[in-house]
C-alpha cells in the first residue's frame, strides 16, 4: 500500500511519512483558522463598509510590528522553539478574546452586530478582526517557511500540492462546521465557542510541529548516511546542527533583504498585486452579504458558505489538476493563471452582480489562488537562505500583503465615491493582469536560475566535504 501511495502521489517512499504529517499539520492550522474566519468577517461588516476600510489600514501597521517582532524571536531561537511560540501566542490571544465575549454575554451585553451591541463587544469585535487578519497570514507564512526549510525545490514541486490538500480538507471541515452551527443557533456565546475550538486545533498544531521536526532530523540523518555526503541546505554546517541552532542576525534583516534583493522584490510585487485583486473581490462579496442578511449569525453563515464552496473547489483542483499542471507548465506559467481568472471573473460579475455569480467567482478565484498559485509561489522561496525564509518571507506574506489590501480598499473606495460600478473595476483589472502575468513568467525564470546556481555550488562543495570527512576517518 505504501508503494502504491508513493507512485500515485509521485512521492518517494522515504518521503511519504513526512508528507503525510505535513498535510496533517496544515489540516490542523487551516481547520482552526476557518472556525474563526466567518466570525471575523461578520464582525468586520457589523458597523458598515466605511469602518471595514479603516480596519484594513490598521491591519497594515499592526502586521509590520508583528513581523519585525517575530524577526527578533527568530534571530534568538531555532525553528523548534519559535514556531511553537508563534502558535502558542495565537492560542493565548484566542482564549483572551473568548473570555471577554463570554463575560460580556453573561453580563447581559448585546449581540455583536445588533443595535444593542455594547461598547465592549464592539471593540472586541474590531480588535479581533484586525488581530485575525494579521495572524492568518502570519501562521500560514510560518507554516510554508517551515515546509520550504524541510523540502528542496524538486521535492516542493512534487509534494506541496499534496500537503496543500491537507490544508484544504481542514479549511473545508472548519468552514462547514461553522456554517452548520451558525445556522442552528443564535446564541450570544457562539463567537466565543468558535474561538475556543480554533484554539484547540492550534494546540494540536504545536504537537505536530514538534513531531515533524524530530522526524525530519532523523530522515535527513538517515539519507546523509546512505548517500555518504551532506544533504541539501548545508550552508553554515550540517543539516541537523543548523536546524537546532539559532537563525541569528537582527530583527530588521528580513526588511533589509526584501529591499535589497531584486528576486524578493519581484515576489513582493506579485503578492501585492494578488492582494489588491483579493481585496476588490472581498469588498464585492461583503457588499452582497450585507445587502442579503440582517443578523450576525446569518452573516457568519453566509461567509461560511462562501468559504465552504471555495474550499470544495480548491480540493477538487488540488487532487486532479495542480501537480500535473506545475510539472507541465512550470512555475512561471502556472502563476499566470490567477491573473487571467481574476480578469475573467470581474468581467462576468460586472454583468451579473448577484449572490450566485459572486459565490462561483469567489470559489474559482480562491481555488486557483490556493490550489494552483500557492504551491508554485512557495517554490520561489525554496532557493533562498533559511534566514530569509523565516525573516523576509513574513515581511512579504504578511506586511506587504496587507499593504496590498490597503491599496485595494482605497481603489474600492475611490470607485465607490466616483459612482463607478463593477464594470469599471473589471476594466481596471486588464492592465493589472498584464503586469501580473509578465511578472509571473519572469519570476519562474529567475527561480530556475537560482536553483541552477545552488546546485552548482553544492556540487562544487561536495568533493571538498567528502575529502574532509575521509581525512578525519583516516586520522
Amino acid at each position: 500500500m505504501t508503494d502504491l501511495a508513493s507512485r500515485f502521489l509521485n512521492i518517494h517512499r522515504d518521503e511519504l511519512p513526512l508528507a503525510i504529517l505535513s498535510a496533517f499539520l496544515f489540516f490542523f492550522i487551516l481547520c482552526g483558522y476557518f472556525f474563526l474566519r466567518p466570525v471575523r468577517d461578520a464582525m468586520g461588516v457589523s458597523r458598515g463598509m466605511d469602518q471595514l476600510r479603516w480596519l484594513f489600514v490598521v491591519n497594515s501597521f499592526i502586521s509590520l510590528a508583528l513581523v519585525l517582532a517575530f524577526g527578533g524571536v527568530v534571530a534568538k531561537t531555532n525553528r523548534r522553539r519559535f514556531i511553537p511560540i508563534a502558535y502558542g501566542f495565537v492560542i493565548i490571544c484566542l482564549i483572551g478574546f473568548a473570555a471577554l465575549l463570554i463575560w460580556d454575554a453573561s453580563a447581559g451585553g448585546g449581540r455583536i452586530g445588533s443595535d444593542a451591541q455594547t461598547f465592549l463587544s464592539q471593540v472586541t469585535g474590531y480588535v479581533f478582526y484586525v488581530w485575525l487578519s494579521v495572524v492568518n497570514l502570519f501562521i500560514t507564512a510560518v507554516f510554508w517557511a517551515f515546509m520550504v526549510d524541510l523540502f528542496d525545490v524538486d521535492q516542493g514541486k512534487r509534494m506541496f500540492a499534496f500537503i496543500g490538500i491537507g490544508g484544504t480538507v481542514g479549511a473545508l471541515v472548519g468552514a462547514s462546521a461553522t456554517t452548520w452551527v451558525s445556522g442552528v443557533t443564535q446564541s450570544p456565546y457562539l463567537p466565543a465557542a468558535l474561538m475556543l475550538v480554533g484554539a484547540t486545533f492550534f494546540g494540536l498544531s504545536i504537537a505536530t510541529v514538534l513531531t515533524l521536526d524530530r522526524m525530519a532530523l532523523r530522515s535527513e540523518a538517515s539519507r546523509r548516511g546512505k548517500e555518504g555526503r551532506p544533504g541539501p541546505n548545508t550552508e553554515g554546517g550540517s543539516e541537523p546542527v543548523r536546524r537546532r541552532a539559532a537563525i541569528g542576525g537582527k530583527f530588521w534583516d528580513g526588511a533589509r533583504a526584501v529591499a535589497t534583493s531584486p528576486y524578493l522584490l519581484g515576489i513582493a510585487l506579485w503578492v501585492v498585486l494578488m492582494a489588491v485583486s483579493n481585496t476588490l473581490i472581498y469588498f464585492a462579496q461583503a457588499h452582497i452579504v450585507v445587502a442579503a442578511t440582517d443578523s450576525f449569525s446569518r452573516r457568519v453563515q453566509s461567509f461560511g458558505g462562501f468559504d465552504m464552496a471555495a474550499q470544495a473547489a480548491t480540493l477538487l483542483t488540488q487532487v486532479f489538476i495542480t501537480t500535473r499542471l506545475i510539472r507541465k507548465l512550470g512555475v512561471g506559467w502556472t502563476l499566470c493563471i490567477l491573473p487571467l481568472v481574476t480578469m475573467a471573473g470581474f468581467a462576468v460579475l460586472s454583468v451579473w452582480t448577484i449572490y450566485g455569480v459572486m459565490a462561483v467567482f469567489q470559489a474559482l478565484h480562491r481555488a486557483t489562488r490556493y490550489a494552483v498559485s500557492r504551491p508554485s509561489r512557495e517554490t520561489l522561496f525554496s532557493v533562498i537562505t533559511p534566514a530569509e525564509k523565516y525573516k523576509a518571507k513574513p515581511i512579504v506574506d504578511v506586511f506587504l500583503y496587507r499593504a496590498g489590501d490597503v491599496t485595494g480598499a482605497g481603489v474600492d473606495a475611490a470607485f465607490g465615491a466616483a459612482g463607478l460600478g463593477l464594470g469599471w473595476v473589471a476594466a481596471a483589472t486588464v492592465p493589472l493582469a498584464a503586469i501580473w502575468g509578465t511578472l509571473s513568467v519572469a519570476l519562474g525564470r529567475a527561480q530556475r536560475r537560482k536553483q541552477a546556481e545552488r546546485a552548482e555550488m553544492r556540487s562544487s562543495a561536495t568533493p571538498a566535504s567528502t575529502a574532509a570527512s575521509t581525512s578525519v576517518s583516516a586520522g
